[in-house]
């Protein structure tokens, strides 16, 4: 599996101590759940080979996110999956966009039943 390493450390030390997770390898990438559910994850991108976010904000927050810097629409399996979106690294390279990023996944996956 190919994503970078510094990327994954970025996403572990900003949820230290805020929340539990776990990562699991899965979708060619590494996936963080929390609260059992997947939250976010990194994967890299085949054609351009940029690591890009997996983030799960859900159907509400959808389309108004879907228009900042570096999102796409999540195709992963060819169909485009509503309340998912890919982030490019122009979208999270500081620190307050990977923040901002982050805070979408954890506060939509604080919406989701247990």
């Amino acid at each position: 599996m190919a994503y970078s390493e510094f990327l994954v450390d970025r996403l572990k030390q900003h949820l230290q101590g805020k929340v539990a997770f776990e990562c699991k390898k899965m979708m060619g990438g590494l996936i963080f759940m929390v609260r059992g559910k997947m939250c976010f994850g990194i994967d890299q991108d085949k054609n351009t080979k940029d690591d890009r976010l997996m983030v799960k904000v859900g159907k509400p927050s959808y389309e108004a996110l879907l228009n900042r810097q570096g999102c796409r629409e999540m195709d992963f399996t060819g169909k485009v999956m509503k309340g998912f979106l890919f982030v490019y690294p122009d979208g999270f390279d500081s620190d307050e966009q990977l923040t901002f990023w982050l805070e979408q996944a954890l506060a939509y996956n604080q919406t989701i039943s247990e």
